[in-house]
């Protein structure tokens, strides 16, 4: 067995960072209040829910009574697209998104089409990006939600969102950013990026797991989409999380706090990889060279299975991905690679390696050495 696990899979998810842990701890143990409570305990819960409100706040650069907390990413973007197409039903009935969305999004807007709202799935270019223009085109009187993500969970290819919030907000269209992949890389400022609604998820981001935050803008409405409680300003009923909310504010401050230092870090470990992946025969990247999240690493490789090249690198302890965690059991080729145009031959032999701030040179290296050979194995047992 390998003596430890070489992690590449942090747009998976991430290991809670040890000081997000510190500050949680009080609140899974001796300040176990309930929020809603108006004796001590609860007072003490919801005042370390107030203060995590204010950091995310500070972080977004918006107001605190601009943030809800919910149980997840897909939560968040359930509740931004459901919820502002359930309030505009009167207005319109049109949603516009890309054909490289997350299924958190792809997945609800489908939901949405049970029930009369139609969607346009504007498509990419051979780098996963959209045009802006594109979205100008589509938008008709009946569009009521622009949904883009600010970077691709698979291939890192980051988005011209702040333009194409701009082209929203001049057609007074809502605009919601699927922002999960860039809490730890990319600048959250809301009003930079134009976003009139935008999700995170904490555990991309080195928080805990089962938290999701959900900027509103002011004035936004939104159909909350769980009844039977007030909690959030009205947005999501259920008691609060409260430890993971203070986890996913600690956590969230200190991505902000060492971007300046993780991302030349991991942004030159990213380029090593790919220069020595793109070595191998066969093998290209995927996604923008150059607009691409500072951790992604990803590609496709001619003639071989994604998931075997998985399960090698894992028998040398090296943990990998071919592409979202969320469709990890699904034998069809990846959505985004499609929608990219990359043929099935290449499609099949994904790899996405994404980095993290514990990531060393040795790591890159392990991995440099031990792929050309386990590429080779596969092709020539597939004949």
């Amino acid at each position: 067995m390998p003596e430890r696990t070489i992690y590449f899979d942090h747009a998976a998810t991430t290991a809670l960072d040890a000081r997000v842990l510190d500050v949680m701890l009080p609140y899974l143990t001796t300040e176990y209040g309930n929020a809603s409570s108006i004796y001590t305990l609860g007072r003490h819960a919801m005042q370390a829910i107030d203060r995590a409100r204010e950091q995310v706040a500070d972080v977004l650069g918006c107001r605190p009574t601009e943030v809800t907390f919910t149980g997840c990413g897909s939560e968040s973007d359930n509740l931004a697209i459901k919820g502002i197409a359930f309030v505009s039903q009167k207005k319109g009935n049109h949603l516009i998104t890309s054909a490289i969305e997350h299924h958190a999004v792809l997945h609800t807007c489908q939901y949405l089409e049970r029930f009369g709202f139609k969607t346009t799935y504007l498509p990419v270019d051979a780098y996963g990006l959209v045009d802006p223009d594109e979205i100008g085109r589509a938008i008709t009187d009946q569009t009521i939600l622009v949904s883009v993500m600010y970077a691709n969970n698979e291939v890192g290819t980051i988005e011209p969102v702040a333009e194409i919030g701009r082209i929203c907000r001049a057609r007074k269209v809502p605009f919601h950013v699927d922002a999960v992949q860039a809490g730890s890389a990319l600048p959250l400022d809301a009003a930079d990026l134009n976003a009139d609604l935008l999700s995170l998820s904490a555990h991309k981001f080195y928080g805990p797991k089962g938290v999701g935050i959900l900027y509103v803008r002011q004035g936004m409405r939104l159909l909350p989409q769980l009844q039977g409680g007030s909690q959030e300003r009205g947005r999501r009923a259920g008691t609060e999380n409260v430890a993971g909310i203070v986890g996913a504010a600690a956590a969230l401050c200190l991505a902000r706090e060492e971007l300046p230092q993780v991302t030349p870090h991991i942004t030159a470990l990213r380029d090593r990889l790919i220069a020595g992946v793109l070595t191998i025969q066969r093998s290209r990247l995927t996604g923008h060279p150059t607009e691409r999240l500072p951790n992604n690493a990803s590609f496709c490789f001619e003639g071989v299975e994604g998931e075997s090249i998985l399960l090698n690198l894992d028998l040398l302890g090296i943990a990998a991905s071919t592409g979202s965690a969320c469709t990890s059991g699904s034998v069809d080729p990846s959505h985004v690679l499609i929608a990219m145009g990359l043929p099935p031959e290449w499609s099949h032999g994904s790899l996405r390696l994404t980095l993290g701030k514990g990531n060393t040179g040795a790591d890159v290296d392990m991995l440099l050495t031990a792929l050309p050979g386990i590429i080779e194995k596969l092709r020539n047992l597939a004949g």
